[in-house]
């Protein structure tokens, strides 16, 4: 059996570890944890007693029939036995199967770190970078710009596949690449991260390692008669790439960075973000991921996010970080620090990145170890994005707008973009 959560943690520090979870919401299936994990090991235990039962009667048996005692009687009781054995082990099978399903539905434990809230206004702010542009005009949104630009069309994007796509057109499909080519730059060279180009569809292991089935089946897309789903995040594929491997322990900490696009049915957002492109079916990540020992877990998280903010800095977008309340963490993680750009078209911060630590429980259930001397332990799996190019392109259309409709290229973009302003498309 995959080992979703630290059992015997669990068990030993049951109380403790309710209390955390609960933290997040209602979690229903913790009593139940307790239900059936006594039902299984009790239903274990009476099997291995009437193992023994059986084997000792078995070899009393052997030694009557050598001294020519009849042991019928004594045989019809061992027969008894194995089918009383055999239907604890039926409930056995049964009794796992039902408490692995159970297991895979519990949520990660949070850190005691993270503050313990309902929702989102629950998160605390840890720091603000850059103040928000005073302008002298109307800001637009990017919506309204990117049209009048003729760089952005929503309109076309959704002739072709319906809402919740986006048609770049000229310099707005090369501002896109642009950004990506700029993000991989600064994380290679300069963040220590290596370049990885993963596969874009995945299969159902994969997506059940890194936490996404079962729960989240419905914000994905399957490919219809396959077992290949397309990835909601490059967290998927680059995560799996070490699945049932033990690492070596002194190349810790792996660093890795993707860029890919990324599909999500985005169920259970209806009317959330439902105009521009802030919240898509499809659109273009860059993702950074890490493998480290877990005593360096929580130092490694800090200067994830910071990587992620160094994007943020050098294009000189004003934006803040928060610590995601209890009630707001995400199903696989421990902890984790949202990046909130800000938005002048909007007059709102809204996330950017979301990086993360979750600690053992991806690699729990990828099977992700590494070698620590003599004994081989769960590796911490970290991720964030760095950063989602859809929304950085929009944070930079809006954020430097002028009054004449143009958009200025922030000095690190242009070298990829061989553009100093954005001027409407003939």
């Amino acid at each position: 059996m995959v080992e979703m959560h630290d059992l015997s943690f669990f068990r030993n520090n049951f109380e403790r570890v309710a209390e955390r979870l609960a933290s997040r919401g209602p979690i229903p299936s913790l009593d139940r944890f307790r239900e059936l994990d006594s039902a299984r090991r009790a239903a274990i235990s009476q099997s291995e007693q009437l193992k023994a039962a059986a084997n000792a009667e078995s070899a009393e048996i052997g030694k009557l029939r050598r001294q020519g005692e009849d042991t019928a009687a004594r045989q019809e009781q061992v027969r008894r036995l194995k089918e009383q054995i055999a239907g604890l082990g039926d409930q056995v099978k049964s009794l796992e199967a039902e408490f692995h399903e159970l297991l895979a539905g519990i949520p990660n434990i949070p850190h005691e770190s993270v503050p313990v809230g309902r929702d989102s206004e629950d998160n605390v702010e840890v720091r603000r970078v850059g103040e928000p542009r005073q302008f002298d005009f109307e800001p637009k949104a990017h919506w309204d710009l990117g049209a009048a630009l003729g760089i952005l069309d929503l309109e076309r994007a959704a002739k072709i596949s319906g809402a919740r796509f986006a048609l770049y057109w000229g310099v707005g499909a090369k501002l896109e690449r642009a950004l990506v080519n700029f993000m991989l730059d600064v994380h290679t060279r300069e963040h220590g991260y290596t370049e990885v180009l993963p596969p874009f569809l995945v299969n159902s292991a994969s997506l059940f390692g890194t936490g996404q089935l079962p729960k989240f089946k419905d914000d994905l897309f399957k490919c219809e008669g396959s077992d290949l789903w397309l990835i909601p995040t490059a967290e998927v594929p680059v995560t799996n790439i070490y699945r049932d491997e033990t690492l070596d322990g002194g190349a810790l900490p792996i660093k890795l960075c993707a860029y890919t696009p990324c599909f999500r049915s985005e169920a259970g957002t209806y009317g959330r973000d439902v105009r521009g492109i802030i919240r898509q079916h499809q659109f273009q990540k860059v993702e950074m991921v890490k493998f480290t020992r877990p005593e360096r877990s929580y130092e490694e998280l800090e200067t994830l996010t910071t990587d992620a903010e160094d994007i943020l800095r050098r294009l000189g977008l004003p934006f803040r970080t928060v610590t995601l309340s209890t009630g707001d963490l995400g199903f696989g993680s421990a902890k984790t620090y949202d990046i909130e750009v800000w938005l002048p078209g909007q007059n709102a911060y809204k996330e950017i990145s979301s990086c993360s630590n979750y600690e053992a429980f991806q690699a729990r259930r990828a099977s992700i170890r590494f070698q620590n001397g003599k004994k081989a332990e769960y590796v911490h799996t970290l991720n964030g994005s760095g950063l989602a190019a859809g929304r950085t392109w929009v944070a930079i259309v809006e954020n430097y707008q002028r009054k004449d409709g143009c958009v200025t290229v922030p000095e690190a973009l242009r070298p990829y973009l061989n553009e100093e302003v954005i001027v409407p498309r003939k």
